[in-house]
C-alpha cells in the first residue's frame, strides 16, 4: 500500500498569477494559492441567475415571443345612473298606477260627499266635479307619474344633485297646481276641489319616483 504525503509538492495545486495576486484567497495548505476546485473556469464567469434562453419566468412582466402582454383598454366612464332598465320602467309604471288610484279615490270621495249634500237640499246645488271627472283625474295622475320618471332620469344625466333638483321642481309644481285653480275658477269650491286633487297627484310623484329610481340602480 502506497502512502501519499499531502505535503508533496507534486500533489499541490500550481500557483497562478490570477489567484496568487489576490491576498483574500488562500488554500488550507498555507501555500497562498486558491484551490482550483473552488474556482471558476478561466473562460467563464459566475453562473447566471437567469435561464439560458434569456426568457423571464411566466408572469414576471414578459410574454412568450419576447413581447409584453397588452394592457386591457380602459373603459370610458359611464355617464348617468347605472340603472336596471326593467326595474326602473316597472317602478315608473307602478308609481303611475298608485298615483292614478289616489287621484281616483279622492275624486270619488269628493263626488260622494257632494251628492250626499245635494240630496239634503240644505246647501243648494254643489257640484265640484263634472260627471266622469274621477276618471279624468286618474288618467292625469298616471301621466304625471310617467313625466316625473322621465324628469328624474334626465336630471340624473345633467345635474350634480339630481334628487334635490327633482324635489324642488316637483314641489313648486305642486304648489302651482294648488293655487292656479283657486285663482282661475270663479267657483271657489270647484277650484279648491281641483287643487286638493292636484296635491294628491303630486305627493306620490314627489316621494315615490326618487326612492324607486335609487333602488333601481345596479349594485356593484
Amino acid at each position: 500500500m502506497t502512502y501519499s504525503d499531502p505535503r508533496d509538492p507534486r500533489r499541490q495545486t500550481p500557483q497562478t498569477r490570477a489567484y496568487t495576486n489576490n491576498p483574500e484567497f488562500t488554500d488550507r495548505s498555507g501555500s497562498g494559492a486558491y484551490s482550483q476546485s473552488a474556482s471558476y473556469p478561466a473562460d467563464s464567469g459566475p453562473p447566471s441567475s437567469y435561464p439560458a434562453s434569456g426568457a423571464y419566468p411566466q408572469g414576471q412582466g414578459s410574454a412568450q415571443g419576447g413581447g409584453y402582454a397588452a394592457a386591457p383598454a380602459a373603459r370610458a366612464p359611464r355617464r348617468g345612473p347605472d340603472l336596471d332598465p326593467v326595474m326602473f320602467a316597472g317602478g315608473v309604471v307602478m308609481t303611475g298606477v298608485v298615483t292614478g288610484l289616489a287621484a281616483w279615490l279622492v275624486s270619488w270621495i269628493i263626488g260622494l260627499i257632494s251628492r250626499a249634500a245635494n240630496a239634503t237640499g240644505n246647501l243648494g246645488t254643489w257640484s265640484p266635479l263634472d260627471p266622469g271627472g274621477e276618471y279624468w283625474f286618474a288618467l292625469a295622475g298616471f301621466l304625471a307619474a310617467l313625466v316625473g320618471g322621465a324628469l328624474w332620469y334626465v336630471l340624473q344625466l345633467i345635474t350634480p344633485t339630481p334628487d334635490s333638483f327633482y324635489r324642488w321642481i316637483v314641489g313648486l309644481l305642486i304648489i302651482a297646481a294648488f293655487v292656479v285653480p283657486l285663482a282661475a275658477d270663479a267657483d271657489i269650491w270647484r277650484g279648491l276641489t281641483s287643487g286638493v286633487i292636484h296635491v294628491c297627484i303630486g305627493i306620490p310623484v314627489l316621494s315615490l319616483i326618487p326612492t324607486m329610481g335609487n333602488r333601481s340602480k345596479n349594485r356593484s
